[in-house]
């Protein structure tokens, strides 16, 4: 009868385990046990980096990062650490633009009134400027003159993912104007509402491909403190 050569051996590779003339029929050289060449789990590829599934989730191993103040009690996703750091840099390092607002927020005009008026409301209470179509484009003025001045003059843009959104770049109206301009910067924070990511890459590829926050991680009221610390003096 074969003998088990582990107690010599050991069995720490599939190739230990196929060179056993005890084992080596029994486990298929350990295929059995789920192991390949090369190492992959959910949300990280083989060279270590976040997968497309992970971005904007993943609730696990949340931490602080560095701009976050001592006293803030709000977690960051290791995700989000990593989307939001180059933008911070920047935040950090840029000079302001003159008469800046801190963010330009982009969003779906059927969500002016509910989403992005709640998102605009909650960023201003917590001392952050907010360019806002609503209050920022008069009337009889051009809109589309507007939105260049107010993404010029503006620090950082945020863009309100909603389904609502999603139909208007779809239909390639004044939103997907504004995103086609948000998108040759550096600077700009994607925040998925009512939606996911899997279905903006769907529409979007080129912004779906950037991470961000989403209302499915945090509410609406955290998302809003989250930016409020990316866009604060240092």
């Amino acid at each position: 009868m074969a003998r088990c050569t582990a107690p010599v051996n050991g069995h720490r590779s599939a190739a230990a385990a196929a060179n056993c003339p005890a084992c080596r029929h029994r486990y298929g050289g350990y295929r059995s046990y789920g192991y390949s060449s090369g190492y992959s789990s959910s949300g990280y590829s083989s060279g270590g980096s976040i997968s497309s599934s992970s971005r904007g989730g993943g609730s696990s191993g949340r931490s602080k990062p560095r701009w976050s103040p001592a006293g803030s009690s709000v977690s960051y996703t290791p995700t989000e650490v990593q989307a939001l750091t180059p933008i911070r840099r920047s935040v950090e390092t840029r000079t302001p633009p003159p008469e800046s607002r801190d963010v330009f927020l982009c969003h779906a005009w059927d969500d002016r009134g509910g989403a992005a008026k709640e998102l605009h409301d909650l960023l201003e209470s917590r001392g952050v400027t907010v360019w806002f179509s609503e209050k920022d484009v008069l009337l009889g003025s051009s809109l589309l003159r507007e939105i260049d001045k107010g993404l010029a003059r503006s620090r950082v843009g945020i863009v309100l993912v909603t389904p609502k959104f999603l139909e208007r770049i779809r239909g390639e109206g004044i939103a997907e104007k504004e995103l086609s301009v948000l998108l040759a910067r550096d600077l700009l924070v994607p925040i998925v509402h009512e939606t996911t990511y899997e279905t903006l890459r769907e529409v979007s590829p080129m912004l779906g491909s950037r991470s961000g926050l989403s209302t499915a991680e945090d509410p609406m009221a955290t998302v809003a403190v989250k930016l409020a610390e990316l866009v604060s003096d240092l």
